[in-house]
């Protein structure tokens, strides 16, 4: 097994534990509040690639 995808997979599984562990801990309202947020991220990172796929093509 490669040493940098066991790495990857290690953080990409931390990263989602620390989301499960930061959602089911907080208050209604940060709950809210970090729904939102990752709601932009996820539209900024989807405009982020049709930007490098349009300069690729």
């Amino acid at each position: 097994m490669d040493k940098k995808s066991l790495v990857k997979g290690a953080a990409v599984g931390a990263a989602a534990g620390f989301a499960c562990y930061a959602i089911s801990t907080a208050s209604p309202m940060k709950k809210y509040s970090i729904k939102k947020n990752a709601g932009r991220t996820i539209k900024a990172a989807g405009n982020l690639f049709e930007d490098i796929k349009s300069v690729l093509m």
